[in-house]
């Protein structure tokens, strides 16, 4: 190697030493710029009961969120309001905030009943038993992660779970009622009743398709773990042999997953299509004779999978419903990949090669066809932290936390969604909500305690 080949590869690391400089300064500097607008204003989130809501509570906070309880949307912003506590609360801090946690949870089962049926939603002014749905087993209703909040609340709590004891019955009948009434015996996955209030709103997967015929990988990755957190609950408030029977389901519905919602020729996790005519043989006149069509070779699957890329499918990570081996595949083929999902700001929520592709603004339904989310990228995160994929998991937390820091220094607060490439904000100034899981992601980074959901 000559004198000239030394130089200038001592250039080439000069100048790779500075940028990474900069870029880990910039990194510190938008670090500090969130923390210091989230760490003085977290106790915005805390509401007093008020008409319809009989406990204390935590409202997402934004400007459409006031004086209101959504069913995800507090489960998550509870896992980073601990994060918050933990990072500067004290002890007096994290006591306050007990009541508001648990009257999240305790506030829906209040409406709980025989039937099982929970609001997706809680007004101040709502009256959920008062006005119910027609048919409440053809709506959708509070997603699959109640169990999951309350088991938060109990494990941060030492493991006490008697504050949900009374309320128990109601929990289970919520689950049970998804499994009764949610659920497509033919595979084992549980479906929507319909596209309304799904949380990730226009999922092409489910948005504008047949009632009822919607296997969703987003719904049952959350169900998944909804059962083992009642395996949890149960546990703890020693009811060990109820514990089993949710077990035995959890253990059922991870296998229906692999075998319906996996797929070997993309390395992909995907929702599918349980709108299938039913199979049985049918007479037929069309050729002018009447005979029993099908009969020779009827329809022996159940379902159709739906090769939709959407960023649910990186929930099997999240849910640790995977195998390592599929990880690989998920990670390499599909997170990787700028065509699809990776971008300079995060996780694309639909892969930028589907027809369906859109950045344009939404409030109803919000826009989850492209655009960044907070929650996408967080759940993305843990699922490649999870599974050892240490670097990819840097690099994902390192965007949220350019893309949040550069919102709060340019315009004072953070957005609902953004554009992936320029991060841009598209909707909704104020919105905090599970964007505050950020916060986790940089205690991670920081080799920090880090408050994991349930």
């Amino acid at each position: 190697m000559n004198k000239k080949e030394y130089v200038l590869i001592f250039v080439i690391l000069l100048v790779n030493t500075l940028v990474f400089c900069q870029t880990k300064d910039s990194l510190l500097h938008y670090t500090s710029i969130i923390k210091s607008h989230v760490y003085k204003d977290y106790k915005k989130m805390y509401r007093p009961s008020s008409g319809s809501l009989v406990y204390p509570f935590l409202t997402p906070g934004s400007n459409q969120y006031d004086n209101v309880l959504w069913d995800w949307d507090s489960w998550l912003s509870n896992i980073a309001l601990r994060q918050i506590l933990t990072d500067v609360g004290s002890e007096k801090d994290k006591k306050e905030a007990i009541k508001y946690e648990q009257g999240c949870v305790l506030n829906f089962l209040h409406y709980g009943d025989w039937d099982g049926y929970l609001p997706i939603v809680i007004w101040e002014d709502s009256k959920p038993r008062d006005i119910m749905p027609e048919n409440i087993y053809d709506v959708n209703m509070h997603k699959p992660v109640l169990a999951q909040h309350a088991a938060f609340l109990t494990k941060t709590n030492g493991g006490d779970a008697e504050w949900l004891r009374e309320k128990f019955y109601h929990l289970q009948a919520f689950v049970n009622n998804y499994k009764s009434h949610h659920r497509n015996k033919a595979t084992g996955l549980y479906y929507w009743q319909n596209d309304v209030a799904i949380g990730v709103d226009n999922d092409p997967a489910t948005f504008f398709r047949p009632a009822k015929s919607s296997g969703s990988i987003y719904l049952n990755c959350l169900m998944y773990k909804e059962l083992n957190a009642m395996v949890y609950l149960a546990d703890r408030l020693n009811q060990s042999e109820i514990g089993k029977e949710f077990a035995e389901d959890a253990k059922n519905l991870k296998t229906a997953i692999q075998k319906h919602c996996w797929d070997e020729r993309d390395g992909f996790f995907y929702s599918v299509d349980l709108n299938l005519t039913p199979a049985v043989n049918r007479l037929d006149s069309t050729l002018g004779k009447e005979f029993m069509i099908h009969s020779g070779y009827p329809r022996d699957y159940d379902c159709i999978i739906q090769r939709i890329e959407v960023w649910s499918g990186f929930l099997a990570l999240w849910a640790g419903i995977a195998t390592q081996d599929q990880a690989e595949r998920i990670v390499k083929e599909h997170y990787a990949n700028p065509k699809t999902f990776n971008s300079q700001s995060g996780v694309r929520t639909l892969s930028k090669m589907e027809k369906m592709y859109s950045m344009r603004a939404s409030a109803n339904p919000s826009n989850w066809r492209g655009p960044i989310w907070g929650i996408s990228n967080y759940m993305v995160f843990k699922g490649l932290k999870d599974y050892g994929f240490t670097s990819e998991a840097k690099e994902l937390a390192s965007k949220t936390i350019w893309l949040f820091g550069k919102d709060f220094e340019k315009n004072g607060a953070l957005h609902e969604y953004y554009e992936p490439e320029t991060g841009e904000p598209l909707l909704n100034k104020g919105f905090q909500n599970w964007n505050y899981l950020v916060l986790n992601m940089i205690a991670w980074l920081d080799g920090k305690p880090v408050v994991d959901e349930f």
